[in-house]
């Protein structure tokens, strides 16, 4: 049954994509990941120190380098075809995480490996055309694209220097991403500030689909858009799903996109990986407390007279993240245990992982 938005704009009904073919919260049986994370870490502000630095830290003259945890030792696979939805509170490392898969970050610990290999046993033109094989849509469209340039440039710019359109085809390169995103080719030589939230956006996927890639990384790419125009980018993209059997990881706040996209979730905290499972997995069962206070208040028409809760507490810095685990301080079901001890991600169910304390108690 298909999905409907706040004012009528039909939503497609998604893909079965299980049947045969299971989706896992970790590498499928004999299927080689389009990108797996191990380990990754991503700091900002670090900086190093040297023996004069220590020594001026140490009389009190001088402070350690403020160092933001964006990322804290998180294992993520995105296996080809698939959707993975990634969903948390703002703050969380969702954004950074994506820019390393997309390889806009480097990460300060751990690896990537991008379908199945490191970049460092790539030849440089392997290693250049893995990389083109994942693209990232902003969140921001009007922030995105070069106001100076012209659509047309915008969107072929990139293939034309990458050596996959000349000259010669470029307009109707162009063109044919323009019109596989939903937009009129003639629009071609116009500005970005001549066109609304929802054809710039549009504009930032033909600019993407442009290289073609394999996977996009969607970083809260119908966020800023009017609720119409959001179910419209969003019919879009499985619709590209289906013609160029794209892969997404798709970063978002709304848990009913989430739900609505994606064949796993992955639920992230303050850097750390919290819990992944199947979609209908997560949203029936979940398992760890925040995953269980995030879904406990989606709007719901069936209950009316409600009373939402927000999660007590504010997400603590990155800069000083708790000790143990980092849900904690405002988890109602902490122990002793929690403050000192971080959780490991693991099984509790045929292809779902949670990272709580909890499960060993069960």
């Amino acid at each position: 049954m298909s999905q409907q938005s706040a004012i009528g704009t039909p939503l497609q009904a998604k893909p079965d994509t299980t049947a045969g073919n299971s989706t896992t919260a970790g590498a499928q049986a004999g299927v080689t990941p389009l990108i797996d994370l191990r380990q990754v870490s991503k700091r900002f502000g670090e900086r190093p120190v040297g023996a004069a630095g220590r020594a001026l830290q140490r009389l009190g003259l001088s402070k350690p380098p403020a160092v933001t945890r964006a990322v804290d030792h998180v294992d993520l696979i995105v296996n080809p075809g698939e959707v993975v939805g990634l969903v948390g509170e703002s703050g969380c490392g969702k954004s950074t995480l994506g820019r390393i898969a997309a390889g806009l970050l480097t990460p300060s610990g751990g690896e990537v490996l991008i379908n199945g290999r490191r970049p460092a046993e790539m030849t440089s033109a392997e290693a250049h055309a893995a990389r083109l094989k994942v693209q990232m849509i902003f969140q921001d469209p009007y922030a995105s694209l070069n106001p100076r340039l012209r659509v047309d440039e915008i969107v072929g710019e990139a293939a034309r220097i990458h050596g996959l359109v000349g000259n010669g085809d470029f307009d109707d390169y162009v063109s044919a991403q323009l019109q596989r995103a939903g937009l009129d080719p003639a629009l071609r030589q116009r500005y970005p500030h001549q066109f609304s939230g929802g054809q710039r956006q549009r504009i930032g996927i033909a600019r993407a689909l442009a290289v073609q890639p394999s996977m996009l990384v969607c970083d809260e790419a119908v966020a800023a858009l009017d609720v119409s125009i959001q179910a419209q980018i969003l019919n879009l993209f499985m619709d590209l799903r289906e013609q160029l059997n794209l892969t997404y990881l798709f970063i978002s706040h709304d848990l009913g996109v989430v739900e609505h996209l994606s064949d796993r979730v992955v639920i992230m905290y303050l850097g750390r990986v919290v819990e992944t499972a199947t979609v209908d997995e997560v949203f029936q069962r979940p398992n760890h407390p925040y995953t269980q206070a995030l879904l406990a208040e989606i709007p719901n028409l069936k209950s009316r007279h409600k009373t939402f809760t927000a999660i007590k507490g504010e997400i603590p810095s990155p800069l000083n993240p708790p000790s143990g685990c980092h849900f904690h301080p405002r988890c109602p079901h902490a122990m002793p245990r929690c403050k000192t001890e971080v959780p490991t991600l693991k099984g509790i169910a045929i292809n779902h992982l949670s990272a709580c304390h909890l499960n060993d108690m069960a």
